[in-house]
């Protein structure tokens, strides 16, 4: 391996020898096999922790999920002395503490959450060198009290977590940033800084070292790609038709659904559990315990789908989101691949999937010439943060609207040269979308809702007109009409894909209540003549690449895999723990494909380290045990 600064690495004159004979790198490693549980290290990580550990500064870009946190927490731990993260996310923070807990690592947060007693505990508990790892919010640093702490403290390391926020070219300017570079300028001897960033331009990089004021940083860029996302945008037609379209094909799987305004949240919110999905809403203007308990929902998978606004984000480090549904376009494609990205993190396939619609444009545009009302900026300023959105907004409006490989147009974006044109895990590659003549399949759904007389509503009128096999269409004698069967060659599917856009056209409609009825509209007789011909862009339901790469993974036991998780959420809520705290999906699914019977043989496990082996391993090995003599 090449270090940092050019030589090559030799861990016997890299590092200085520890008390047990250890080198830096060496103790690294181990503390990612014992504490963490992971065998290796993924791309660019061992290179940012050498960096590290060898006194250098560092900026390093990496995408969401490519394990970020252990490139500043594993040093965390090697190096005397305690590691401040500076974070934006009270949330983020939370979960992070909560993690390395779990793994038996001594952590803290600071900011606005804690009560004043609390904060004065937490320091008291820092003094006294309680924790390796503190999280802290960017306006606590020059703070009186905490700038006092950290003047008296051994401060090892300052890690500044999405950097992008101290610049005005960023999506997420946040003026309390500027604060890092006089704390670390204040502080009596200066540590090791380093800045993680999943979403950064080469602009905002440049401006990230600026203005922290990096020494000769290790610059990584790790790659923007995420193979395991599959980028969809679908655009036009019914959006919650299309939304409930999608949940329905992913039901009980774990995502987010991103709305543009508060209000969105609430209707769409509301119109999901109308329709029989498990969600819940979350924004910004709802009350303290209100937001609270609808995260916990969510972190704890009592609510597998949470509806939130993308302008205040999640910051929910939440490993098993198998899917995010971007119901209105954000104003940028940092916002987007930041939000998008929290689909995914266990490496897991997922889904990434914007509905679009040419309105999105204007309520975008409305945000940007409004968010700086009440900013503190000078009239200058406001104008250049201003301009810098428009454009941004602009580059967010080629990726949904135009056309090609929308991987390619994201990695070009962030600067980075797509390995091929076409990446085949996107519906611009795939093209499973075609637009087609219905007008004749139109006329035959009117005939048959019309002689359905209006009593059932979406679902059943599609089962109806694919001829399905269902127990309450025989026992109604639904299947003597005339119009049973008539669209068999269609799929109930394409059926329902139909059905939602004639309702967007007019031709049909629904009732009000908790169980919408389906009827003809006021352009009904138009499509039963036939007058004016009716296009569509319906999707194909072939086997996707995404697919493909699934059926070459290793078949995991379903059974077993259950039995697991069921497992997982007792000991979560005895502990009152997000599930994924315990052990993430990807563990789960590892340890389902390995069958561990033994301590070593669990130690195999990804994700199983010596602290989580101790706390639960046992519990596991005798589910497994169990499953297999039952």
């Amino acid at each position: 391996m090449t270090l940092p600064d050019g030589r090559r690495y030799n861990k016997m004159d890299l590092f200085t020898e520890d008390g047990r004979g250890m080198t830096a790198m060496q103790a690294a490693r181990k503390a990612l096999s014992e504490v963490f549980g992971y065998g290796s290290f993924r791309p660019g990580q061992e290179e940012i922790v050498a960096a590290i550990l060898s006194g250098r500064d560092v900026m390093a870009v990496m995408p969401t999920g490519a394990g970020k946190s252990l490139c500043y927490q594993i040093p965390a731990l090697v190096l005397p002395g305690i590691t401040l993260v500076v974070s934006p996310l009270i949330s983020l923070m939370r979960d992070q503490v909560s993690a390395l807990i779990h793994n038996g690592v001594r952590a803290a947060y600071l900011n606005s959450s804690l009560t004043a007693r609390q904060h004065a505990l937490a320091l008291d508990n820092a003094r006294r060198g309680v924790y390796k790892i503190i999280y802290v919010a960017p306006e606590r640093l020059l703070t009186d009290s905490f700038l006092a702490f950290a003047q008296q403290a051994q401060i090892a390391q300052v890690v500044v977590d999405e950097a992008h926020c101290v610049s005005q070219w960023g999506q997420d300017f946040r003026p309390g940033y500027l604060d890092i570079e006089p704390f670390i300028r204040a502080l009596p001897v200066r540590p090791r800084v380093s800045a993680f960033t999943a979403t950064a331009t080469q602009t905002v990089r440049k401006d990230v070292v600026r203005l922290i004021a990096l020494e000769r940083p290790y610059e990584i860029t790790t790659g923007f790609d995420r193979p395991n996302l599959y980028f969809e945008v679908r655009r036009g037609g019914n959006r919650d038709a299309e939304l409930l379209r999608f949940l329905r094909e992913r039901r009980g799987q774990s995502g987010i659904v991103y709305c543009g305004t508060r209000k969105g949240v609430e209707e769409v919110a509301r119109m999901l559990v109308e329709n029989g999905v498990d969600a819940v809403g979350y924004h910004a203007g709802m009350g303290d315990s209100e937001r609270a308990l609808a995260q916990e929902d969510f972190v704890s998978d009592r609510a597998p789908v949470i509806v939130a606004t993308n302008a205040f984000g999640m910051g929910i480090d939440k490993s098993n989101v198998s899917f995010v549904v971007h119901y209105n376009m954000p104003k940028d494609l940092e916002s987007y691949y930041q939000e998008a990205g929290r689909a995914g993190r266990d490496g897991e396939d997922a889904v990434c999937c914007l509905l679009y619609q040419p309105s999105d444009v204007r309520l975008n545009t409305f945000l940007i010439e409004h968010a700086q009302e009440n900013s503190q900026f000078d009239e200058e300023t406001k104008q250049i943060v201003t301009e810098r959105a428009k454009e941004r907004l602009k580059q967010m409006t080629f990726y949904a609207s135009g056309s090609g490989c929308l991987r390619a147009r994201i990695l070009g974006y962030f600067g980075e040269k797509p390995e091929a044109p076409h990446c085949g895990n996107c519906s611009s590659c795939l093209a499973q979308s075609r637009e087609r003549d219905v007008t004749r399949e139109a006329g035959k759904i009117v005939s048959g809702v019309m002689a359905l007389q209006g009593k059932y509503g979406k679902g059943l009128a599609a089962k109806v007109l694919a001829g399905a096999k269902d127990e309450r269409i025989r026992a109604r004698g639904l299947d003597k009409l005339s119009v049973f069967g008539c669209l068999k060659e269609e799929g109930e599917d394409n059926i329902r894909e139909m059905i939602d856009e004639l309702i967007a056209y007019e031709v049909l409609e629904t009732t009000d209540g908790q169980y919408p009825l389906l009827k003809p509209g006021p352009r009904a007789r138009e499509a039963l003549l036939g007058d004016e011909p009716i296009r569509m862009t319906l999707h194909d339901r072939g086997e996707t690449a995404r697919e493909k790469r699934v059926s070459m993974k290793p078949v995991v036991d379903k059974g077993l895999f259950g039995r697991l998780a069921a497992l997982r959420r007792r000991i979560a809520e005895e502990q009152h723990v997000p599930p994924f705290i315990i052990f993430t999906n990807a563990t789960l699914r590892d340890m389902a494909v390995k069958r561990p019977r033994n301590r070593s043989e669990m130690l195999r496990v990804d994700g199983v380290g010596e602290g989580k082996m101790e706390r639960y391993g046992i519990a596991f090995l005798r589910e497994i045990e169990k499953y297999i003599s039952d």
